[in-house]
C-alpha cells in the first residue's frame, strides 16, 4: 500500500488561484483526476490525500465533488475562514472525505496570525469536529506552530513539505533543525516528506535532500513521517516517478515496517483512513 499524502487538482476557470502567476506557467493548466490516474497506477499508489490550493470554500466544495467521483482520493484537506462562523462553515462542507483544513499560512504576512484568539477558538472547533490541520509553513513559522501545538494539544497537525527548508547548498540550517526538533516534541505533530524537490530547485539530487530526510526521520520517527508527492507542483522541477524513487532511495536502509509507515501507514493513521 502506498498512500500519496499530498497532491492537488485545479480548474483554472474557477478563478481563485491567486498564486498561479507566470512563475508557475509550467503547471498553469487544468489538472484533474484523469491526469494523475496513470501516474499513480504505475507507481503503485493506492490512495491519495487531496489538498486545497485556494483559500475559498468554493475550492473545498470543488475538491469534495471530485472526491465523490474519484476512488483514488481517500481524503480531502480543505479550507475555511478560521476567524468567524467556523461551525457553520464546517456544516456547509460536511462530507465523509473531509479530514482536515489548511490555512495558507505561508501567504499571510503576519507570522503570528494563527495565534490570535479568534483563530485559536476556530481551531478548537476544528479539533472538536474530528478534523486535523495541515500547516503550510516556512521556517519563520516554526516557533509559532510550536506555540500553537502547546495551546491545542488535541489538534492533530501535520507539517507540509518539512516546513520548506531554505537550502544553503544542501544544508537546511540549524534554525530549521532546532525548530523541527521542537515541533517533534509534540506527539500530535506529524511531518510530510514532500515538496523538497521544489524547495531545492533545479539540480536537486538524493544526496542534496539527504540531510533534511535524516533529521525529520530522527526527530519524528517513521511513525509520524509520511511521503507525499506535492504533484503537480512537483512537475516544475521533477517528475512523479522520479521523486518516488528518490524517496525510496532515501528510506532504503530502513526496516520494511518503517518503510510501510512512511509510504502509507502514517498517513492512514493521521487522516483516519481505513
Amino acid at each position: 500500500m502506498i498512500i500519496d499524502s499530498h497532491q492537488h487538482f485545479w480548474q483554472i476557470s474557477r478563478g481563485d488561484y491567486g498564486w498561479m502567476t507566470d512563475e508557475v506557467a509550467a503547471i498553469r493548466r487544468d489538472i484533474l483526476p484523469a491526469d494523475l490516474h496513470s501516474l499513480a497506477q504505475a507507481a503503485g499508489v493506492t490512495g491519495t490525500v487531496l489538498v486545497q490550493a485556494a483559500p475559498t470554500l468554493a475550492e473545498t466544495l470543488f475538491l469534495l465533488d471530485l472526491a465523490k467521483r474519484t476512488p483514488l482520493v481517500r481524503a480531502v484537506v480543505g479550507w475555511i475562514d478560521l476567524t468567524t462562523d467556523v461551525e457553520a462553515q464546517l456544516s456547509s462542507i460536511a462530507h465523509p472525505a473531509l479530514r482536515g483544513i489548511r490555512p495558507m499560512l505561508q501567504d499571510i504576512d503576519d507570522v503570528t496570525w494563527i495565534l490570535q484568539d479568534a483563530v485559536i477558538d476556530g481551531l478548537r472547533k476544528v479539533a472538536a469536529a474530528g478534523l486535523r490541520m495541515d500547516a503550510l509553513i516556512t521556517p519563520r513559522h516554526l516557533p509559532v506552530i510550536d506555540e500553537l501545538a502547546r495551546r491545542l494539544p488535541l489538534l492533530p497537525i501535520v507539517v507540509d513539505h518539512c516546513a520548506k527548508p531554505a537550502f544553503a547548498g544542501a544544508d537546511p540550517g540549524e534554525d530549521w533543525r532546532r525548530g523541527m526538533t521542537a515541533l517533534a516534541a509534540h506527539p500530535q505533530v506529524f511531518c510530510k516528506l514532500s515538496g523538497l524537490v521544489s524547495e531545492f530547485g533545479p539540480g536537486w539530487s538524493t544526496s542534496h535532500l539527504q540531510p533534511v530526510f535524516d533529521h525529520v526521520l530522527a526527530v519524528f520517527g517513521a511513525e509520524r513521517l509520511m511521503w507525499g508527492s506535492d504533484w503537480p507542483v512537483l512537475e516544475i522541477v521533477g517528475a512523479y516517478p522520479e521523486w518516488l524513487r528518490t524517496a525510496q532511495d532515501l528510506t532504503a536502509a530502513l526496516t520494511a515496517a518503517d518503510r510501510d509507515r512512511i509510504f502509507g501507514l502514517s498517513a492512514a493513521r493521521f487522516y483516519g483512513l481505513t
